[in-house]
């Protein structure tokens, strides 16, 4: 597995990917790229991409940087409060700044757009939305195709929009997604497929930091190596190095593979002695 580009932290793991059921997987950085780029603006304030940059000048989420890049200026420093799963709030020349999705802001419009909508506020008005688009990974699809053929449920966790997701999803081929969730949401997610397995393994595979709780709590987690947070990579018992969600593939062969060679092993055993 090592010499795949696939990092095990125990042999338990192996084993328990060897009765794999049901494979949950982030979206962003994920089954996509994470190289989002700036599509559309829409507001009647023309400073709103200059807020939004503010706002995210501290973070390097996919989402952040491509903000930032379509900014394009040197930006100041200010105080930044993360409030998780929503957005971020930071304050400049004495206006309040929102960015985040549509659950950090009120009375936002009902977007119906292929792409993550980035909301904007200020002094808790509303004053526009930026879109920003991302593309899918070239061999997220076949990784898909394949679990399904090997009658493993594919499950597709995304905090973004819902005709987002549906696009994603049929794009993929993914059996079941859901959209819209906070961190909480995705860890209860799990959960239900854990309670419902029948004794097969629930494995997670995810990205980011907020991915963290669910890769912990999944029955074993799988993290992206290249693109991935810290807190992914600590938090999973399987980490990728290269991010190509088709390793996913080797890993399950391996772990079968190995486990027949455990059966054999103990069959030569039982049987010299």
């Amino acid at each position: 597995s090592s010499k795949a580009g696939i990092l095990v932290k125990g042999s338990v793991y192996l084993e328990k990917l060897s009765h794999i059921k049901t494979a949950v997987f982030d979206k962003t950085g994920t089954l996509t790229n994470g190289n989002f780029e700036v599509v559309e603006i829409n507001s009647g304030n023309p400073e709103i991409l200059k807020y939004a940059a503010i706002a995210e000048s501290g973070s390097n989420h996919p989402i952040a940087k491509a903000i930032k890049k379509a900014y394009g200026k040197d930006l100041p420093i200010c105080p930044i409060t993360e409030i998780s799963g929503k957005g971020i709030k930071t304050e400049f020349e004495g206006k309040e700044i929102l960015v985040g999705n549509a659950k950090l802001i009120n009375n936002t419009p009902k977007i119906d757009h292929i792409g993550t909508v980035v909301y904007v506020a200020i002094n808790g008005k509303y004053i526009g939305n930026i879109i920003i688009a991302d593309t899918v990974k070239k061999d997220s699809a076949y990784t898909i195709n394949e679990l399904n053929n090997r009658n493993i449920e594919t499950v597709m966790l995304t905090g973004d929009c819902e005709s987002t997701a549906k696009a994603i999803q049929a794009q993929l081929g993914v059996k079941t997604a859901f959209a819209e969730l906070l961190p909480s949401d995705k860890v209860a997610k799990i959960e239900n497929y854990i309670t419902n397995s029948n004794n097969g393994t629930t494995i997670f595979v995810g990205d980011g930091i907020h991915d963290a709780p669910v890769l912990t709590r999944a029955d074993v987690g799988i993290a992206m190596g290249g693109l991935g947070s810290d807190a992914a990579i600590e938090a999973a018992d399987i980490v990728i190095m290269d991010d190509n969600p088709a390793k996913i593939l080797n890993a399950i062969s391996i772990s079968k593979k190995t486990m027949s060679i455990v059966k054999q092993n103990i069959i030569f055993a039982i049987g010299v002695k």
